[in-house]
C-alpha cells in the first residue's frame, strides 16, 4: 500500500469525497504537456494492474500495468511514441487541503485521434524487458541478474543490493542451464522472482520492484464498504513445492511436516539445475518457507475505491454466514489483493455514484494459475 496520512484513509471511508486527477505527458524530444480534470473525458480512464493470473497465484509472476485515457487535446499523435505518461490522484482530507499520491508512470503505446479527442494507451516499464536475452552464460546471484535484466532494459532498481542479498537464496550463486526456454528478459525475471520467493512488479516511481506475499493486514474491507462478495469454500495455503530436476528428470517435491496444503509447482527453474543435491534442496526449501506465509480465503469483490491500495496488499474484513434467511454468525476473512482496476474519473462523486464507483475497487484473490506473465 502507497504510504498516505490517516487523513487520506479516514478521507477514502466518507460517506462523500472530493477530488480530481492531474497529469503529465513528457515526449521524447523533452516537451512537456501538463493536463487536469478539465482536459480528461469523463469516464474515458483507467488504470489496471494484477500480479498473478485469473486462477491462481504464482511465484515468479512479471505483469505490466496497463493505462487508458482520452484527453482533450490538440497534442500532435505522432509526438508521442514512447511518451512518458504520468497520473495523480489528489483527494480532499478533513483539514481542506489535497493530498496527493502517484498513480504510476506509463509510456505510450498507442495514440489514436478522435473527432475531439485524443486516446491514448500505455504500458509501465515492465514492457521494457521483452527485449530478447542474449546473455545465456551469465553467472551470478540474483541481485547480479537483476543489475544485469535493468541495465539492458533501462529500468532502475527499487532495491539495493544488500536488500536482495539478505533473502533467503540471496546470496546463492547462480547459473542459466543450456536446455532453457528463456527468450526475454522478462522471462529472467520471472525465474530470478521465483527463486527468491516472489515476483516483479514496476512500482508507482517506474521502478523494478521485487515484492514477497506476507501477512500483516494493510486494510480491513467493512461490509458497508463491499457492493459484491463471492467468497471461497477453502483456505489457500501452501505446505509443499515440486520443482523438476532436468539432470535426472524427476519432479522433486518438498514439503513442511505436516504437508496438510496445496503445492506449488515451480515448473522448470533453468536457474535451479546446477549445484549439489543438497543446495538444490535448500533452495527449493528456501523458497517453500516464503510461500508458507500464503494462508487466505480466495474471493471477489466490489469495493469502494482507494487509490493507495497495490497489488498483493494483504486486506480482512469479515464476511456474513447466513442460514434459514438470519444471520446466524460472521466470519473473518483474509484475502491478497491480486488485481487492481482504477477508473480515473473526474469530478465530485458519492461512493455508491457511478463517478467513483469501481476506482481502485476491484479486489480479487483466486487459487490456480496457468499462465506465466502477460500484458
Amino acid at each position: 500500500m502507497y504510504p498516505v496520512s490517516n487523513a487520506f484513509l479516514d478521507a477514502v471511508k466518507a460517506n462523500t469525497r472530493k477530488y480530481y486527477w492531474t497529469g503529465r505527458i513528457t515526449t521524447t524530444a523533452g516537451t512537456v504537456y501538463e493536463f487536469d480534470q478539465e482536459d480528461m473525458v469523463k469516464g474515458s480512464g483507467y488504470i489496471t494492474s494484477q500480479c498473478c493470473g485469473s486462477t491462481e497465484i504464482e511465484l515468479g509472476t512479471v505483469y505490466a500495468a496497463e493505462m487508458g485515457i482520452s484527453l482533450f487535446s490538440e497534442i500532435n499523435r505522432y509526438t508521442l511514441e514512447d511518451a512518458k505518461v504520468e497520473l495523480f490522484y489528489h483527494l480532499q482530507v478533513a483539514a481542506g487541503s489535497y493530498e496527493r499520491i502517484p498513480m504510476g508512470i506509463f509510456e505510450v503505446s498507442e495514440a489514436n485521434r478522435k473527432a475531439k479527442c485524443l486516446e491514448i494507451k500505455a504500458y509501465d516499464y515492465m514492457v521494457r524487458f521483452e527485449k530478447a536475452f542474449t546473455s545465456l552464460e551469465s553467472i551470478g546471484n540474483a541481485y547480479d541478474f537483476m543489475v544485469l535484466c535493468s541495465t539492458a532494459c533501462e529500468v532502475t532498481l527499487a532495491q539495493d543490493r544488500t536488500t536482495i542479498e539478505a533473502m533467503p537464496n540471496g546470496t546463492e550463486n547462480l547459473s542459466i542451464y543450456s536446455d532453457n526456454d528463456i527468450e526475454t528478459y522478462r522471462d529472467v525475471l520471472f525465474y530470478v522472482g521465483q527463486v527468491l520467493g516472489g515476483f516483479f512488479v514496476i512500482n508507482r516511481a517506474g521502478e523494478l520492484e521485487l515484492r514477497k506475499y506476507g501477512n500483516t493486514p494493510v486494510l480491513t474491507v467493512e461490509r458497508k464498504h463491499r457492493f459484491t462478495s463471492s467468497f471461497s469454500d477453502f483456505i489457500t495455503r501452501y505446505t509443499a513445492v515440486s520443482s523438476t530436476n532436468l539432470r535426472t528428470q524427476i519432479a522433486e517435491y518438498y514439503a513442511l511436516d505436516p504437508d496438510d496444503g496445496l503445492t506449488m509447482n515451480l515448473g522448470v527453474n533453468p536457474l535451479l539445475q546446477f549445484g549439489l543435491e543438497e543446495t538444490r534442496r535448500q533452495l527449493c526449501e528456501n523458497i517453500l518457507n516464503d510461500l508458507a506465509v500464503v494462508n487466505y480465503v480466495p474471493f471477489d469483490s466490489d469495493t469502494i475505491g482507494n487509490p493507495a491500495l497495490d497489488v498483493l496488499d494483504y486486506i480482512t474484513g469479515v464476511m456474513c454466514a447466513v442460514a434459514d434467511k438470519k444471520l446466524s454468525s460472521a466470519v473473518g476473512f483474509k484475502g491478497i489483493c491480486r488485481k487492481v482496476l482504477i477508473f480515473a474519473l473526474v469530478g465530485i462523486g458519492h461512493l455508491l455514484d457511478t463517478h467513483i464507483f469501481g476506482e481502485a475497487g476491484v479486489l480479487r484473490t483466486r487459487r490456480h494459475h496457468k499462465k506465466r506473465h502477460n500484458q
